[in-house]
C-alpha cells in the first residue's frame, strides 16, 4: 500500500486532533484512499508536548524548516497560524515540491493569490478546507458540489465566539461586556478577542468563500468589517419583539454593479433556520441559480471538528497528488486564467433593509417628521414599534424596520432625522437580510 508521509507544523489543539483522528481512523482512511497516511515528522516549539502527543510515533523537532526541507516528506500540514512565518514556510514547502494542507484562514485570505500562483507553477496541491467553518465542508460544497450553479450569494455565521456571545445576550438578557468575560473564562474567546468580536476572523473566511463562489482573486482588504462590540441589549430585545434575531453575518452577493463583501451584525427573521443557530456553532447559506438556497451547519472550531477537515484534505492529496493539474479541482474551483477581477462595492452602494432605533421627545408630530424624511428618500417602512416613555421620563424609543434601499440614501436620511430638534442622540442602524431568495 502506498504511504503518504506528512510533516506537521504545530501540534496544538488542531494539530493534536489531526494526529488523533489519523491514528483512530487509519483503517477507514486507507480503505477510502488506498493509501496509508502517516505523520512522520512534527515541528513545534513545545517539543515536550509534541513528544507526549505523538508517543514516539513521529520524529519531533522545534525547527519547522527542517520539516519543510526534508526530502522524505510528501505533504506539509501548516497549523501554526499567523501570516508571516507561516507564509514563508508554505512557500518554501511549495518550492520544494511538497503539497500543502492548511487551516490558516488569515494566510489564505491575505496571501492566497501568491500562494496559489506558486503552487500552480510547482504543480502541487494547496488544500484549505479547515480554514473556513471548521468541520463544515463548505469549501468542497462551493467548489465542487455546487459547481453546476452560478452562485448568487453566500451568507454565514462563521465565527463561533461571536455567535456564542450573541446567543447569551439574547437568551439571558446580558450586556456584551458581561458575556465576553464569561466567554473568555470558558475558553470560547481569547484573552485578546479583537479578531473575533471586531469581525476580522469572519472577514478572512468570507474572503475565501467569495473568491470561490464568484471565481475572483482574494480581496480581504476590501471587505467591509463591523463587529459586535457596539451592540446593545436594548436592540437585541426589540429585534426579538419584532420576530428577529441578531447574528454576526459574513455576506457576499453578486450584483450587476459588482460584488458585495461585508461582515456586520444583521437582523434575520426567527423563521429562518440560520437565525436559530445558537452557541458556538456555525452555519452557511449558499444560493445557487439551479439549486436555490442550501444550508450547511456544524461545529466551526474545536480539535476534532477542524481536524476532520484537515484529514479530508490529506485524503484528497493521497488520491490526487500524483495526478496532473488538469485532473485536479482548481484551487478556487475555476481554471487557471479564468478568474474575474470583479469590483467590490463600497458599503454605501449595497442594498439592504434596515432596523433603526431612535430616541425622541414624546411630543405630537415627531413620528410624522421622521416618516416624511424617509419617504422623501424613497425609503418605505415595513414595521414600526413605538414604546411608551418610562415613568417620569419625557423621551421614548421608536423602532422602525424598512424595506430594501441603497445604503447611501439611508445614511442621508439618518443624518436628517438626527438633526430634528426632538431627536435625542444618535440613531442605531442595523442591517437586515431576508436570506430566502
Amino acid at each position: 500500500m502506498k504511504l503518504l508521509k506528512v510533516g506537521l507544523l504545530g501540534i496544538g489543539t488542531v494539530g493534536g486532533g489531526t494526529f488523533t483522528v489519523l491514528a483512530r481512523n487509519a483503517n477507514e482512511i486507507s480503505r477510502r484512499t488506498g493509501c496509508a497516511i502517516n505523520i512522520t515528522h512534527v515541528a513545534d516549539r513545545n517539543t515536550a508536548l509534541a513528544t507526549q502527543v505523538t508517543a514516539g510515533k513521529a520524529i519531533v523537532t522545534d525547527d519547522a524548516f527542517a520539516v519543510v526541507n526534508n526530502p522524505d516528506i510528501d505533504v506539509v500540514v501548516e497549523l501554526i497560524g499567523g501570516y508571516t512565518l507561516a507564509k514563508e514556510l508554505v512557500l518554501k514547502a511549495i518550492a520544494n515540491g511538497k503539497h500543502v494542507v492548511t487551516a490558516n484562514k488569515a494566510l489564505i485570505a491575505l496571501h492566497g493569490n501568491e500562494i496559489f500562483a506558486a503552487a500552480q507553477k510547482a504543480n502541487v496541491i494547496v488544500a484549505f478546507e479547515a480554514a473556513v467553518a471548521g468541520g463544515i465542508p463548505i469549501i468542497k460544497a462551493l467548489r465542487e458540489g455546487l459547481g453546476a450553479n452560478r452562485i448568487e450569494w453566500v451568507a454565514g455565521i462563521i465565527n463561533g465566539t461571536t455567535n456564542y456571545i450573541l446567543t447569551e445576550m439574547c437568551e439571558k438578557g446580558l450586556a456584551f461586556a458581561d458575556v465576553l468575560g464569561e466567554a473568555q473564562r470558558l475558553g470560547y474567546a481569547e484573552a485578546d478577542p479583537t479578531f473575533d468580536v471586531e469581525g476580522i476572523d469572519a472577514a478572512h473566511k468570507l474572503t475565501i468563500m467569495s473568491a470561490i463562489a464568484f471565481g475572483m482573486p482574494m480581496k480581504f482588504e476590501q471587505v467591509y468589517t463591523e463587529g459586535i462590540t457596539k451592540l446593545q441589549q436594548t436592540d437585541i430585545k426589540y429585534a426579538e419583539e419584532l420576530g428577529y434575531r441578531v447574528k454576526l453575518l459574513g455576506i457576499t452577493k453578486r450584483t450587476d454593479s459588482g460584488v458585495e463583501l461585508r461582515v456586520h451584525p444583521t437582523l434575520i427573521s426567527e423563521k429562518r433556520l440560520v437565525a436559530n443557530v445558537n452557541g458556538a456553532m456555525n452555519a452557511v447559506v449558499v444560493k445557487g441559480d439551479a439549486v436555490g438556497p442550501t444550508l450547511y451547519y456544524g461545529a466551526g472550531a474545536g480539535a476534532e471538528p477542524t481536524s476532520s477537515a484537515v484529514v479530508a484534505d490529506l485524503m484528497d492529496v493521497a488520491r490526487l497528488g500524483d495526478a496532473s493539474i488538469a485532473q485536479r479541482v482548481p484551487y478556487l474551483g475555476f481554471q487557471d486564467g479564468q478568474l474575474n477581477d470583479l469590483p467590490i462595492l463600497p458599503i454605501s452602494e449595497i442594498n439592504s433593509a434596515y432596523y433603526l432605533r431612535l430616541r425622541a421627545s414624546d411630543k405630537p408630530g415627531v413620528l410624522a417628521g421622521v416618516t416624511k424624511i424617509l419617504a422623501d428618500r424613497n425609503i418605505s417602512i415595513d414595521a414600526l414599534l413605538q414604546k411608551e416613555p418610562a415613568d417620569n421620563e419625557t423621551e421614548a424609543d421608536i423602532v422602525i424596520l424598512t424595506h430594501i434601499t441603497i445604503e447611501k440614501n439611508m445614511d442621508v436620511g439618518i443624518a436628517e432625522i438626527e438633526a430634528l430638534p426632538a431627536i435625542v442622540g444618535n440613531l442605531v442602524k442595523i442591517r437586515m437580510e431576508e436570506l430566502s431568495k
